[in-house]
């Protein structure tokens, strides 16, 4: 099925509020280059794919009305942890006075973890951020070899940075 935040993006769009999506890339393993941007264009959306570090100039240059992204875990205090890079995106549109939205389904609501802090953070394996695809299977490292890496899967956003946690119910 589609995402959670997707579907707020389809449902504002079928009643003619969103003029354009942007969606980031969402480095290192680009799931808004592969599934969002697919999702978008299968909905017939107008979006614009953007790299991640791309999303504080967009919203200081052109604007931005909302922001809306998913949440792998909410804690029970309303901290949220979703893919890296959201809680930058959290921080930058509290910095430019756009509201920024977590949609979430119920199943994702942790009454059990008190805090963000509580949340277990994955590290993914180096290459994934040291190397890219080539096709066919194939990698190539782009990194000097030697450097180390630091690769998370996940960032916790803290609830005073939401306007608010949006479910299916």
């Amino acid at each position: 099925g589609w995402g959670t935040a997707l579907g707020i993006v389809r449902s504002l769009h079928s009643r003619g509020r969103l003029e354009r999506a942007f969606a980031c890339e969402t480095r290192p393993y680009n799931q808004g280059s592969r599934l969002t941007a697919f999702e978008l264009v299968e909905e017939g959306i107008p979006g614009t794919l953007i790299c991640d570090s791309m999303a504080a100039a967009l919203m200081q240059r052109q604007g931005v009305d909302a922001v809306v992204v998913g949440a792998d875990r909410v804690a029970a205090n309303g901290d949220t942890a979703n893919k890296i890079g959201t809680y930058a995106l959290g921080v930058i549109a509290k910095h430019h006075g756009v509201p920024f939205f977590v949609a979430a389904p119920t199943t994702t609501l942790d009454a059990a973890t008190a805090s963000g802090a509580d949340i277990p953070i994955e590290e993914r394996p180096s290459d994934e951020l040291c190397c890219i695809d080539v096709g066919g299977g194939d990698r190539r490292r782009v990194a000097a070899e030697g450097i180390d890496s630091w690769n998370p899967a996940f960032d916790v956003t803290p609830c005073g940075l939401l306007a608010g946690i949006v479910t299916e119910r």
